[in-house]
């Protein structure tokens, strides 16, 4: 059994996987900022119109970060093991279950766009653009799930690097594109919304081929979707969604409880909401590097745990953990550095700069708690296939307590802007006791592969 690592050794098996995802995530983050400020540019109602559709595939990739998590805890321990036949099996009928998941959404979102944007908004001017977005995004769908299923294998069998460059040539692609369509680049008409519709199937259609061509290209995962079904592949199928199910319950109630906070920030005025749209893309570019360290560390330790060595992963998550909160922290003072520079290149009037510039304290802290969560709920607990308590923590934070007083002190207690945002921005910490507790108790150090598959 191998010795307790040092931190060297810890840094250098972590940096390879967290720094390559964590990258990743902010080239999307970025990616999005561009398309909300390129849009903004052009037209207001094509922002808005924009906004409100893409909260239909925001669903679909609720449903699709469920099976990534899923197959990560499997595919990760396998890998560890060496077991690189249950990894292709794992991957063939998560393929086959993201394919048919993709085109369910493909078809409502090709068949009734309209009645999708209707249930988001009642201006005519908003739905007609937005359904004409869906329209042209239906063709996507397949390819986003195809792609990220293909990523998440890179990412948990050593190429976290090669997931990282198809991503962001995805997204330079997009930006290239979406702006040429946009702005009329190079001889082109202005499409205006649509354009940002074919720019994000062409660009999701060179990431799933590239994807498929590595995945094919590589010996270890040549046969991976290919590989027909036999009798271990239904027990390992069980196994998966045993670790699935509770982390879909999880993003249901998670995504559920976000857009309740976006519509009691809509109560607030144009002012908070401005300001809190400000704020997010400040806090969401920063926080990449926390989703890098969940999902690296997390990897990490599923490899660790799937070869068996239990006690090297008990000494890598205690690691991870004091990590994190370094993290946090460090994220938190550059908020605090950079709140005089995002204040003053803002464009927000008096008011929603004011609401501005105390949101950023608040996410000061807010990323403390981000940090210890996404290492401990969104990798160390998942990696060894300790799925529930997520969903359970969640639903008791978000549901029992955030939600409830978030809109007591809206439609009840007409309490501040500011007292409102401090009360929508507490589950992170409210987390943290039940969180440590629950990694003490170390039910979450289990191997989860079988001898036999």
């Amino acid at each position: 059994m191998a010795s307790e690592p040092t931190f060297r050794d810890f840094v250098r098996q972590l940096c390879p996987l967290a720094l390559p995802i964590a990258f990743q995530q902010f080239v999307l983050v970025l990616s999005n900022a561009f398309d909300v400020f390129m849009l903004a540019a052009v037209d207001q109602n094509a922002l808005s119109a924009v906004s409100l559709a893409t909260q239909f595939q925001f669903i679909f990739d609720l449903f699709l970060m469920a099976f990534t998590i899923g197959s990560s805890t499997l595919i990760a321990q396998y890998w560890g093991k060496g077991d690189v036949g249950a990894v292709q099996q794992v991957i063939t009928f998560v393929m086959r279950h993201t394919i048919a998941l993709s085109a369910v959404f493909a078809v409502l979102a090709a068949a009734i766009p309209h009645l999708l944007m209707r249930i988001t908004t009642n201006d005519n001017v908003l739905i007609d653009l937005g359904s004409h977005y869906l329209a042209v995004t239906s063709l996507a769908f397949v390819l986003i799930g195809v792609s990220q299923i293909n990523l998440c294998l890179f990412k948990n069998t050593g190429r976290a690097r090669t997931g990282t460059i198809i991503s962001a040539a995805g997204v330079a692609l997009h930006i290239v594109v979406s702006a040429t369509l946009l702005l009329g680049w190079f001889g082109m008409p202005r499409f205006g919304v649509t354009g940002v519709a074919i720019s994000t199937v062409v660009s999701r259609a060179v990431e799933c081929a590239w994807s498929c061509w590595k995945v094919r290209q590589d010996s270890r995962h040549r046969n991976a979707v290919r590989r027909t079904s036999n009798p271990a592949m239904s027990v390992l199928e069980r196994d998966y969604w045993r670790y699935t199910l509770p982390v879909l319950g999880n993003e249901i109630i998670w995504g559920g409880g976000f857009a309740t906070y976006t519509v009691i920030m809509g109560h607030l005025g144009t002012d908070a909401v401005a300001a809190n749209s400000v704020a997010n893309i400040v806090k969401d570019l920063l926080v990449c590097l926390c989703a890098g360290l969940g999902s690296g560390g997390g990897i990490l330790l599923g490899g660790i745990m799937g070869r068996g060595d239990l006690a090297q992963a008990r000494h890598v998550g205690r690691w991870l953990c004091r990590s994190a909160l370094a993290l946090g922290t460090a994220i938190g003072a550059v908020i605090l550095m950079i709140r005089p520079l995002v204040l003053h290149w803002s464009l927000l009037d008096a008011r929603a700069n004011e609401y501005l510039s105390g949101m950023l304290l608040v996410c000061a802290y807010y990323v403390v708690g981000k940090a210890l969560n996404s290492i401990t709920v969104g990798g160390i607990f998942p990696a060894g296939g300790d799925s529930r308590f997520g969903m359970v923590c969640d639903a008791v934070t978000i549901w029992a307590i955030v939600i409830p007083l978030g809109m007591l002190a809206v439609f009840v207690w007409q309490l501040p802007v500011m007292a409102v945002y401090v009360i929508l921005n507490i589950d992170e910490l409210l987390k943290i006791p039940a969180v440590i507790a629950h990694y003490r108790t170390h039910r979450w150090l289990r191997n989860v592969t079988r001898e036999s598959v």
